[in-house]
C-alpha cells in the first residue's frame, strides 16, 4: 500500500468521479485507475461500485476512507514536524555541564540560543566530568562541557574541543590582607569551604594541597556551589573558585601565584553519533559566544581562549 494510492484514493471518494478526482491529483486518468485497482488488489476488497455516472463506495471503502485520511494527515505532519527540526523551529538539546559552569558560562549561552531559536527545548543536567563523560558516551547527552584531565585524555568515544584555560582562585569574605597573590602552601594549616565529592575544583584543590606537600583542612564540607557561595559569605572561612564563578560571587578575589590552580574546560560528544541540527546549532553559538567575549575584553582575569 502506497501514500500516493491512498491519496488518489480519497480524491475519488470525495470527487465521486474518476476524471475529476484525477484533475485535482493531477494525474492522467488511466494511472489513477490503474492506482486504485492495484490498492484494491492489495487489500483484497473492491473500494467502490462502478457505475456508468456513479461512483459509491463499497463497505471496504466507507472503512477505509477515515483511515486513509488519518494516514495521509499524519504523513503531512511528520513531513512539518521533520522541516520544523531542519530548520530549527523546533528539536530538542539534552545538555550536561559541571555545576561552576551552569553559574557562569552555560546561562548566557543559553539565553542567547533561545533568543535565537525559541522553539527549541533545553534539557540541562549537572554534573562531575566523569559522570557526564559516562553519560555521554551512553547516548543520554547530546552535549557536554566537561572539565578535561591533566593528560587530556577524556574518553576514546568522543569527539572533544578545548575551549578556555580558567584559573581557580581563591575567595573569601574580605581581601587577603591587601594582597595580589596567594601560594598554594599557605592554605596549610587554613580550614576551607569546600564542595562535596564529584566536584571538579574539589579533586583539583586536594590535588594542589597534596603537591604543595600537605592535607588540606576543612571547616565545612560537602556543599553545592550555592552553599559554598553561603558559608563563605557568612565567613566560615575562604573557598577555591573558578574564576567564572568568583567574577560573579561579589566576593573578594585573590589569585594564586606561581603555576597556581588550573582547569580547561573543554565541549565534548560522541565520536559515532553525529550532532543534530539543533544540537550543532547549540554548539556553534558556544563558540561564537566564548570567541566574542575574548575578542570584547569579556573574559574573567586568569582565563584564556584556547580556541583557534
Amino acid at each position: 500500500m502506497q501514500l500516493q494510492q491512498l491519496r488518489y484514493f480519497v480524491a475519488v471518494a470525495e470527487t465521486r468521479h474518476f476524471t475529476r478526482a484525477a484533475e485535482a491529483a493531477r494525474v492522467a486518468q488511466p494511472s489513477l485507475s490503474q492506482q486504485i485497482r492495484a490498492l484494491e488488489r492489495e487489500l483484497g476488497a473492491e473500494l467502490f461500485h462502478r457505475t456508468r455516472g456513479n461512483i459509491a463506495l463499497t463497505d471496504a471503502g466507507d472503512a477505509l476512507l477515515p483511515l486513509a485520511r488519518r494516514i495521509l494527515a499524519d504523513t503531512e505532519s511528520a513531513r512539518l514536524a521533520v522541516q520544523e527540526t531542519v530548520q530549527l523551529r523546533r528539536g530538542r538539546v539534552r545538555l550536561g555541564a559541571p555545576p561552576s559552569l551552569c553559574t557562569s558560562l552555560v546561562p548566557d549561552v543559553l539565553r542567547v540560543f533561545r533568543d535565537r531559536y525559541p522553539g527549541v527545548a533545553l534539557l540541562v543536567r549537572e554534573g562531575g566530568s566523569r559522570d557526564l563523560v559516562r553519560t555521554l558516551a551512553a547516548g543520554e547527552l547530546d552535549l557536554a562541557l566537561i572539565i578535561t584531565p591533566p593528560s587530556g585524555e577524556a574518553a576514546p568515544a568522543l569527539d572533544v574541543t578545548e575551549l578556555l584555560h580558567e584559573e581557580l582562585v581563591l575567595v573569601s569574605r574580605s581581601a587577603e590582607g591587601r594582597r595580589r597573590k596567594v601560594r598554594v602552601a599557605e592554605l596549610r594549616g587554613r580550614p576551607l569551604v569546600m564542595f562535596r565529592e564529584g566536584y571538579d575544583v574539589r579533586e583539583a584543590t586536594l590535588e594542589a594541597c597534596r603537591a604543595a606537600g600537605f592535607e588540606p583542612e576543612f571547616a565545612v564540607e560537602g556543599g553545592e556551589m550555592d552553599a559554598v557561595l553561603g558559608f563563605v559569605r557568612a565567613g566560615l572561612g575562604p573557598a577555591v573558585l573558578p574564576g567564572m564563578v568568583a567574577a560573579r560571587s561579589g566576593l573578594a578575589v585573590t589569585p594564586f601565584a606561581g603555576p597556581g590552580l588550573g582547569r580547561t574546560i573543554a565541549v565534548a560528544h560522541g565520536r559515532e553519533v553525529p550532532l543534530t541540527r539543533a544540537s550543532a546549532a547549540l554548539r556553534e553559538t558556544l563558540l561564537a559566544h566564548l570567541r566574542d567575549a575574548a575578542r570584547d575584553g569579556d573574559l574573567p582575569p586568569g582565563t584564556r581562549l584556547l580556541l583557534a
